[in-house]
C-alpha cells in the first residue's frame, strides 16, 4: 500500500471513530470499566463521621490532632487489543473485509480508552505472534496502532492458533488488563487458555464474521478457496446437500466458540461485516450497557 493511500485510510478511520468515541463510547467505556481499586490521594484533618481505620497515626502524632488518609479510585487501566491477522481475516463480501472492520472497532476502543487516560497496546497473531506493541498513552501512539492494523501484512499464511496467542499473552502480561480478542474464531482447541486468560484479565471476545460464511447463496457453480490452506474447489450452491455441509462447517466453529466463552465466563460479541443491517456500534453499546 502506498504511503499516501495508507495515510488517507488512517485519517478516514480516525475521523469516523474519534467522533464515535467522543460522542458515544467514551462515557460508556468509563462506566463499564472501573478502576482496579483505591489509591492514596492525600492526608487531611479528621471530620466527624470519618472511618477511624483511615487515621494516619504518624501525621496525627506529629500535629497532635487527628488526620485521616484520603483515597480515590485508581482509574488508570491498560487496554490490550489482540487481533487475528491470519489469512481468513482478509475476507469480505459486502464491501468491507473483516480486518478493515477490526481496524475500525480497534480505533473506537483505543480512542475511548485514551479519553479515559488509559494505556493501549496491540498484539497481532496468526499461528504465531506476529507483532507486539507495548501499551502506551497518547494520540500519536493510537494512530500508530491504526496504521499497523490497516497496513500490516502477516508473515504466516497458515491457520489461526488462538490458544498459542492466549498462552503467550498470559505469560507476557502479568498485571490485570482489559483484553479485546478480535477474530473470526475459525479455530478450535483454545478453551483451556481462554479460561485461564479470562480469570486473569477482563476478557471480551469480538467474533467478526461475514454473512456468506453462515449460509451460501444460491448462485449456481461457485469457486471457493480456503485462505488459510490455499485449497480451491467448486461448489454447486444450488445443491441443498452442499449448502447444508457448508452451514454445518460454520456451525461447528460457532458452537465451539460460544461454549468456550460461556464456560470461561467471558463476554462474546458477534459482529457482522454487513454494517448496513447490523452496525457494530449497536452491538458495542448493547455490551457496554449490559456490563454497567
Amino acid at each position: 500500500m502506498e504511503t499516501a493511500e495508507l495515510l488517507k485510510k488512517v485519517r478516514k478511520i480516525e475521523i469516523k471513530t474519534k467522533g464515535l468515541s467522543n460522542h458515544i463510547f467514551s462515557g460508556e467505556y468509563h462506566s463499564t470499566f472501573k478502576g482496579r481499586g483505591m489509591s492514596f490521594s492525600e492526608v487531611r484533618e479528621y471530620h466527624f463521621g470519618d472511618d477511624i481505620r483511615n487515621i494516619d497515626w504518624n501525621v496525627t502524632a506529629r500535629f497532635n490532632a487527628p488526620y485521616v488518609k484520603v483515597f480515590e479510585e485508581e482509574r488508570e487501566l491498560t487496554l490490550m487489543l489482540l487481533v487475528d491477522v491470519s489469512p481468513s481475516a482478509y475476507f469480505g463480501t459486502l464491501g468491507q473485509l473483516k480486518n478493515e472492520l477490526m481496524a475500525e472497532i480497534c480505533a473506537v476502543l483505543a480512542f475511548s480508552a485514551t479519553k479515559n487516560n488509559d494505556k493501549v497496546g496491540l498484539l497481532f497473531f496468526s499461528d504465531k505472534i506476529e507483532l507486539f506493541i507495548p501499551p502506551k498513552k497518547g494520540k500519536s501512539h493510537i494512530l500508530r496502532l491504526i496504521r499497523e492494523i490497516v497496513a500490516y501484512k502477516p508473515q504466516s499464511k497458515t491457520q489461526t492458533d488462538i490458544a498459542f496467542a492466549l498462552k503467550h499473552y498470559n505469560n507476557l502480561i502479568k498485571k490485570r488488563s482489559i483484553v479485546f480478542l478480535l477474530s473470526d474464531f475459525i479455530a478450535a482447541g483454545y478453551q483451556k487458555d481462554l479460561g485461564l486468560a479470562a480469570r486473569k484479565h477482563d476478557l471480551i471476545g469480538l467474533r467478526i464474521y461475514d454473512p456468506i460464511e453462515q449460509q451460501l447463496p444460491q448462485v449456481g457453480m461457485l469457486q471457493v478457496s480456503d485462505t488459510e490452506t490455499d485449497q480451491h474447489r467448486w461448489l454447486d450452491t444450488n445443491n441443498a446437500a452442499e449448502r447444508k455441509a457448508w452451514h454445518q462447517y460454520y456451525q461447528t466453529y460457532l458452537q465451539y466458540c460460544t461454549t468456550a466463552f460461556v464456560q470461561s465466563a467471558a463476554d462474546l460479541i458477534n459482529i457482522s461485516t454487513d454494517q448496513h443491517r447490523k452496525p457494530y456500534t449497536n452491538e458495542l453499546i448493547r455490551f457496554f450497557q449490559k456490563r454497567r
